[in-house]
């Protein structure tokens, strides 16, 4: 996944989840879930050029594993995204918190030097395709329209010389997954 996706599918999958008692930095992690999730990744990726007839193989990911996966991948990779914390449930809903810090990026004054970013939304899945459709969007626990996270994704993508992306478009899955339920607890890929 370009870098670029993978910042809008972080976004999004941030405001998948919602966790509302969260400190402003990122909660600590586990190697051994991270770990355990890249693994998993390994495991996808070596089966998927195998041929297969059977239904659709699986991986479950528990809400800590993700978290943790999460973590691991914005400390060694993200620039502005400093957190991300996804809470699970039932029907593909999510829950979660983004923690941007745009200090010293020369960004416009409109963006704070800090936002933390908390959502209730829903996993959309369509044709080996996903979309967050925010239910509700609050910034440092004001409610806000998507459109201001929409705003901040456009800003911070033309800083990063990415191409402008948006919480409504489609995002391809990860090459071989073919589909993404969320349940309570846990996200389950098919592949």
């Amino acid at each position: 996944m370009k870098k670029s996706s993978y910042f809008v599918f972080l976004i999004c999958v941030m405001l998948l989840v919602f966790i509302l008692n969260i400190s402003s930095a990122q909660s600590p992690y586990s190697l051994e879930k991270a770990l355990k999730v890249m693994k998993l990744i390994e495991k996808v990726n070596s089966e998927k050029g195998k041929p297969y007839s059977g239904s659709l193989r699986q991986v479950k990911v528990t809400e800590r594993e993700l978290n943790s996966y999460l973590a691991f991948r914005i400390e060694h990779e993200e620039d502005v995204m400093k957190g991300l914390s996804l809470k699970l449930f039932d029907e593909n809903r999510l829950e979660g918190k983004v923690l941007l810090r745009f200090e010293g990026k020369g960004l416009p004054s409109i963006l704070r030097p800090e936002m933390a970013f908390y959502f209730n939304a829903t996993l959309e899945v369509r044709e080996r395709a996903v979309r967050l459709k925010i239910n509700e969007l609050f910034l440092n626990k004001e409610p806000v329209n998507p459109m201001v996270l929409d705003t901040v994704i456009y800003l911070s993508s033309k800083f990063q010389g990415t191409e402008n992306m948006s919480l409504n478009d489609w995002y391809e899955l990860p090459y071989g997954i073919k589909d993404v339920h969320i349940e309570k607890g846990s996200a389950v890929f098919f592949y």
